[in-house]
């Protein structure tokens, strides 16, 4: 049977992991959507947004998790990002709206923005809609008790940091400093902010908002941290105002 009109894929940013983060919007698509995706979790665990989401899913609802590789490798990714899509397009093209559930924003360094843009390439019927999430940059500030920015104060966020030149170009540049998935280049940052003497003004928060959360604050003491991939390290650049 072919439908006259297809499904519509919503993409709704869950937040960070605390699921009362969620806006009201985001909440009523994912009990009413017959189609609930998520990107899968690795090794037999359920992934974070679909930790997040599980409580208000009904029996009823389809879930589809959907497979999105850690890699660099261009073409690896984009054979995923194809293989989401039919998955996502066979239910839309059949009439049913999908609820693409991710972590944080759906428009911030988000693994929806891959599949959205393969959907409307490979199935240009389809209609995209996104909701707005609590990023992790937001949650960590809430947590840290901390303005990420405040008056005229300019803020940087580096998604993932390659070269030593890209932070202190951010840390010249504005008062506040974020560094997203901060894991695998945290002793260099650290060396940088020790030379710059930033770092009693440097906070790491591992899996903001989440039950397992931790929080490192000045990191003089932490030239060295066993930091997983969902940590943030945010840089204060000049001293808090009042």
């Amino acid at each position: 049977m072919k439908y006259e009109q297809a499904g519509t894929l919503w993409g709704i940013g869950v937040g960070p992991g605390d699921p009362e983060l969620m806006t009201l919007k985001a909440a009523r698509l994912l009990q009413t959507c017959p189609v609930v995706a998520f990107p899968a979790g690795r090794g037999g665990h359920p992934g974070i947004a679909q930790t997040i989401v599980s409580a208000l899913l009904q029996p009823h609802q389809i879930q589809l998790p959907l497979y999105f590789p850690y890699v660099q490798t261009t073409t690896v990714l984009e054979a995923a990002w194809a293989t989401a899509a039919d998955a996502v397009g066979a239910h839309l093209t059949e009439g049913r709206d999908v609820v693409f559930a991710t972590e944080g924003d759906a428009s911030f360094y988000s693994t929806f923005t891959y599949l959205a843009q393969t959907l409307q390439r490979n199935y240009p019927n389809v209609v995209i809609q996104t909701v707005p999430g609590v990023c992790s940059p937001l949650a960590a500030a809430a947590v840290l008790g901390e303005p990420l920015a405040i008056l005229t104060q300019r803020l940087i966020v580096l998604p993932v940091l390659y070269r030593v030149t890209d932070l202190e170009l951010a840390l010249d540049q504005a008062e506040t400093v974020v560094l997203m998935k901060v894991a695998s280049v945290y002793s260099t940052v650290w060396q940088v902010l020790q030379q710059r003497q930033l770092l009693d003004r440097s906070s790491v928060v591992i899996r903001a908002t989440q039950p397992n959360q931790q929080i490192y604050k000045n990191l003089e003491n932490h030239p060295h941290l066993d930091l997983p991939y969902f940590s943030l390290l945010i840089v204060h650049c000049t001293p808090a105002i009042g």
